[in-house]
C-alpha cells in the first residue's frame, strides 16, 4: 500500500507578508498549482493557487500573499495516497501538503505523481459519460483573451476548450495565461490578442461511451490534467483527474 511519505516532494512556501508577483513567478516557472503558506515556524495556513497568482496583472505589486489564502489540504505521512487523493478532492487542489504532528509542512504530494499508482491499483467502474462534465463553459479562436481571463476568474475552471463552427479547436488553461509573457501584457493592458493564438491545439480527446479507464490511461499517458469529451466531431464534455477518482468509489 502506497502511502504519502513515499511521493513527497520539495514544494515552495510563502510567508502571509510575501507579494503576490512572488508567488505569480513561482508558479509560472515550477510545475506547482498551488503554493502553501506557512507562519514564522512552518506552521500550514493555507494555499494560494495560479488563479490568484493571475488576480494581480501589474508587473510591479505591493499586494501581499496574505490577502489571497485558502483552506488546504493537509496529509500525514502516513495517509494512504487513495486518502490524499480524496483529500485533494474535497479542496478542489492538485496537491496536498504534508505536515508533521505539530502541523508544519515538510513537503508536499502532488496529484499529478499519485494518480498513476492509483489508478493502476484500483479498478475503476463505468463508462466516460458517467462521470464527464456536461456543462462545459467554452472559448472560440476568435475570443479575446481578456474574455477566458473573465470566465477563469468567475468560474474558478483551470481550462476551457476552443470550439470553432462547433467543433473541438484546442484548449486553453490558466497555465497558458500566467505563463505566456503576450497574454500576461494581454490581459494587463487589456489588448486585443486572441483566444487562438495561444491555446493548445494538439488535444487528446476520449469519447462518451469509452470506459473511464480509457479516459485515465489516456491522462496517464499524455501527463494532462484534462480531457474534452468528444462524440462525432462534437464537444459534449470534460474529464479531469478529479472526475475520474470518482469512479473508484
Amino acid at each position: 500500500m502506497k502511502r504519502a511519505q513515499d511521493f513527497i516532494v520539495e514544494i515552495p512556501v510563502l510567508k502571509p507578508s510575501d507579494r503576490m508577483t512572488k508567488a505569480r513567478q513561482i508558479l509560472r516557472d515550477d510545475r506547482f498549482r498551488e503554493i502553501y503558506v506557512v507562519d514564522a515556524k512552518k506552521g500550514l495556513l493555507g494555499c494560494i493557487d495560479i488563479t490568484d497568482g493571475l488576480r494581480v496583472t501589474a508587473t510591479k505589486s505591493d499586494v501581499t500573499v496574505e490577502g489571497f489564502v485558502r483552506d488546504a489540504p493537509a496529509a500525514s505521512p502516513a495517509d494512504t495516497v487513495e486518502l490524499v487523493a480524496g483529500m485533494m478532492r474535497q479542496y478542489h487542489t492538485d496537491s496536498a501538503a504534508v505536515v508533521n504532528g505539530k502541523r508544519q509542512v515538510t513537503g508536499g504530494v502532488l496529484l499529478a505523481d499519485i494518480f498513476p499508482v492509483i489508478i493502476s491499483k484500483n479498478e475503476l467502474h463505468g463508462p466516460v459519460s458517467k462521470y464527464m462534465t456536461m456543462k462545459v463553459i467554452s472559448a472560440q479562436p476568435s475570443d479575446n483573451i481578456q474574455k477566458v481571463y473573465t470566465l477563469i476568474m468567475d468560474s474558478g475552471f483551470a481550462a476551457f476548450p476552443v470550439v470553432e463552427k462547433k467543433k473541438l479547436a484546442g484548449v486553453i488553461s490558466r497555465r497558458d495565461l500566467i505563463s505566456h509573457t503576450r497574454a500576461r501584457s494581454a490581459i494587463a493592458q487589456r489588448s486585443n490578442a486572441r483566444v487562438g493564438d495561444l491555446m493548445t491545439r494538439d488535444v487528446v480527446v476520449v469519447s462518451s461511451g469509452e470506459p473511464v479507464s480509457t479516459a485515465a490511461e489516456l491522462l496517464v499517458m499524455h501527463d494532462v490534467s484534462l480531457l474534452p469529451v468528444v462524440d462525432r466531431d462534437q464537444l459534449v464534455g470534460v474529464i479531469n483527474r478529479h472526475d475520474v477518482l470518482a469512479a473508484l468509489a
